[in-house]
């Protein structure tokens, strides 16, 4: 199944909000709760366990169908709600209006805490606040990092995406990058925006920097479009991915047209992984998202149990950093985990 028809069940999936029926990262799997039965996608053993009274949480992404990042972030969330004795529900949707939908019916339901990530603002700021008017303390990581906290957040655990863009931009330019391309898998997303215009401040004057819209949901349309940059401009020496499997399409791109181009990108799975360890990839900015997933649902419980925030009423980053070939040995063992 291509990323287009799972980007339609997982819009079919937002639609049936009012039960938080709920579509996995990779497919059109029902949502998972977490509890004292034990914890769906854990990471592994949880040394302890609270004590406290259960709680519910709902966890709602702007997740692309297919997108194994997302796998990542709901082991961290799986582990931190089983020592947590939380039970949390996990839903996804890439459009906005659907993830407003979400959103509301985790209010309706009545959750103690929800776990949400904000990629648009504007659609989403109303929703979040009125789940924040209700009583219920939300969360937010991953997405949203510059509005979380004036709209009520108790908490924000992610990257600031442009900061990582200029770290990028800048290892590209000390790596001699003179025409880079960005590849945005989602178009309108602002964290994504947020990349390119950053890796183009951080390359500065030192090269030039071209971005394209790709239709993330489906993967041969990602490398098509790619291997069509490509041949159009033999001069492009990088392709910037966003996205860890966009990275492995560029791959393919690089390939089919014949291209010197390297390939860089942001985010990390298992698979990415492997492409470092073989060159394939030079590097991946990582913005650890099991730790993301895990902050997201342990801040709840710290919240509704003892009164406690994280961060001082200021974001917790939790990247940039870079996967290469100087540490990707040590990385690769939590990746054949999935945490990395």
């Amino acid at each position: 199944m291509n990323r287009k028809n799972r980007t339609m069940m997982a819009v079919v999936c937002a639609a049936a909000a009012v039960s938080l029926a709920a579509c996995s990262s990779t497919g059109g799997k029902n949502a998972t709760s977490t509890g004292s039965s034990g914890a769906a996608n854990s990471a592994a053993a949880v040394a302890g366990k609270a004590s406290t009274p259960t709680m519910t949480v709902a966890m709602i992404t702007h997740a692309q169908p297919g997108d194994t990042f997302w796998d990542i972030i709901r082991k961290g969330a799986s582990a931190a709600a089983q020592k947590d004795n939380i039970n949390y529900t996990y839903s996804n949707s890439a459009q906005a209006p659907q993830e407003a939908q979400l959103i509301q019916a985790a209010i309706d339901k009545k959750v103690d805490g929800i776990a949400v990530t904000d990629p648009n603002t504007p659609a989403l700021s109303a929703v979040i606040k009125k789940a924040v008017a209700a009583g219920i303390p939300v969360s937010m990581f991953n997405a949203g990092e510059k509005d979380a906290m004036s709209l009520g957040a108790i908490g924000y655990f992610g990257q600031d995406e442009l900061v990582a863009g200029k770290a990028a931009g800048k290892r590209l330019a000390a790596e001699g990058a003179k025409n880079v391309l960005c590849v945005d898998q989602t178009a309108g997303q602002q964290q994504l925006l947020d990349r390119c215009n950053g890796t183009k401040q951080g390359l500065g004057s030192e090269g030039k920097m071209e971005q394209i819209n790709v239709d993330g949901t489906d993967d041969s349309a990602v490398t098509s479009s790619i291997q069509a940059k490509l041949a159009q401009d033999p001069s492009i020496d990088y392709v910037l991915t966003l996205g860890a499997p966009y990275a492995l399409d560029a791959v393919k791109s690089v390939s089919n047209a014949n291209s010197k181009a390297k390939v860089v990108t942001f985010d990390t799975n298992q698979q990415l992984v492997g492409a470092i360890k073989s060159g394939k990839v030079l590097w991946a900015v990582d913005q650890q998202p099991y730790l993301e997933g895990y902050l997201a649902i342990d801040s709840l419980w710290l919240y509704k149990t003892n009164g406690d925030t994280i961060g001082g009423g200021q974001p917790v980053l939790t990247g940039p950093s870079f996967i290469d070939s100087s540490n990707i040995a040590a990385v690769a063992k939590y990746a054949a985990k999935g945490t990395r």
